[in-house]
């Protein structure tokens, strides 16, 4: 049987979202480059094909030699500063019509010719249509053999779209949860799982004295934090009232959050306005921790923090961390990987019922099954008088944690090519 290894194959990663601040809109510019470094750290050659900064380098060799970058549509970029979804349909169609070719010209038929296998791992309903292009390229030069294509759903954005009898025919099609098989299954599909991941520097330890301080200037707060799209799926709503019950019951608490650019947000506000939560918007034009710190503490008598800007990754993780819970409760989560982010800090992380097959509730997590916002109240403060609970779920979310790495998704990974590879299956 073939085995992969990194002097025999190359692997190309098809995105629209990517590791620029401008493509990152959500999860998938986040799992895309995550993953792109894994395989480049492993060994591998891997390209990323994604839409964009227009002012950044159309090719550009990313944090490993072995990992090329390559940034599509910037022409269209260009004259869409707001992000990688602005003037979204032409993309697409830029994406669909030029890069196949190009893909083609400059790294499969080298690689062919080198003698090498080449993986396409192709990501969400933006790019089948690119997807089953070149894989009508590979045909007609008749390199089906050397060629592997997967393509993935994250979500079930827009599956109505797609040609599902052409993508089949050019593709094997994956997900990323037990839950997102269900749903695909439900269309008449059977893909493969290969769950989502975290990279191995998420399990490091968070700085010991920041989460100190961090923590001291809540310390008499119910300190929760949410972060994600305002998007009604995410539930923020139900955070909002939870938080309003939270008090009403005695504990007073503070709501950390960040959001996008969403129209939702108005109906959040609104919601808090109605419940007669004080809304802070933080906007701080260097987001250092000092910087923070200082807002935070100027900020106390307020119910919620909303911070409208950039957060670091080392920032993130101290609130993943210090949090009496971080509030992952979306209704519709097809995996939930900032579940999983919390876990590597030791966090609490409090999930839906969806997509999150690595929540165990009250062993690593909280798992909310209901839309009743009373059952985060009172989920929270019993788990407040439970310091054994509370320590047990601290523990055994890292160890959770710990299973889902890159390093451990890509072995999964491997194994599921490698029957692909043996077996020729498609669709």
């Amino acid at each position: 049987m073939f085995k992969i290894q990194p002097d025999n194959t190359v692997f190309v990663i098809l995105s629209f979202e990517g590791p620029d601040i401008y493509s990152l809109a959500g999860g998938l510019g986040v799992r895309v480059t995550e993953l792109g470094k894994c395989l480049a750290d492993i060994g591998f050659d891997t390209h990323l094909f994604f839409v964009g900064d227009p002012n950044k380098p159309f090719v550009e060799k990313f944090e490993s030699d072995n990992f090329t970058i390559n940034r599509w549509c910037q022409q269209l970029s260009a004259n869409a500063p707001t992000g990688v979804y602005e003037n979204e349909r032409y993309k697409v169609y830029d994406y669909e019509r030029f890069l196949p070719q190009h893909l083609f010209d400059e790294v499969i038929k080298p690689a062919a010719s080198s003698g090498k296998k080449i993986v396409i791992l192709g990501e969400e309903w933006h790019t089948a249509p690119a997807i089953i292009n070149l894989h009508k390229i590979i045909k007609s030069n008749s390199l089906e053999k050397e060629v592997t294509i997967f393509w993935n759903a994250n979500n079930t954005y827009f599956l109505d779209r797609i040609n599902w009898r052409e993508l089949c025919d050019a593709a094997v099609i994956t997900t990323i949860s037990r839950y997102m098989k269900h749903i695909m299954s439900s269309m008449g599909l059977n893909p493969l799982i290969i769950p989502n991941g975290i990279p191995a520097r998420a399990l490091k330890k968070v700085d010991f004295f920041k989460s100190g301080k961090l923590r001291h200037i809540f310390k008499n707060k119910m300190l929760l934090v949410k972060v994600g799209r305002y998007d009604p799926n995410k539930r923020w709503i139900m955070a909002i009232e939870a938080l309003a019950e939270i008090k009403k019951r005695g504990k007073d608490a503070v709501l950390v959050m960040r959001g996008g650019k969403e129209l939702h947000r108005y109906d959040i506000l609104k919601k808090a306005e109605s419940l007669n939560l004080k809304v802070r918007t933080l906007e701080i034009e260097k987001p250092n921790f000092e910087n923070m710190c200082m807002a935070f503490s100027e900020s106390l008598s307020f119910d919620i923090l909303e911070l409208n800007f950039f957060l670091p990754e080392e920032i993130l993780r101290l609130f993943y961390h210090c949090a009496d819970a971080v509030l992952a409760n979306s209704g519709h989560e097809p995996f939930g990987l900032v579940g999983l982010e919390v876990m590597a800090t030791e966090g609490i992380a409090l999930t839906g019922a969806t997509g999150e097959d690595y929540a165990e509730s009250f062993e690593n997590s909280i798992v909310i099954e209901t839309s009743n916002p009373k059952e985060i109240a009172v989920y929270l403060l019993d788990l407040l008088n439970d310091p054994k609970m509370k320590d047990k779920i601290h523990k055994n979310a890292y160890k959770t944690a710990q299973m889902y790495t890159w390093e451990s998704v890509t072995d999964k990974l491997f194994k599921k090519l490698e029957f692909v590879m043996t077996s020729g299956i498609k669709g």
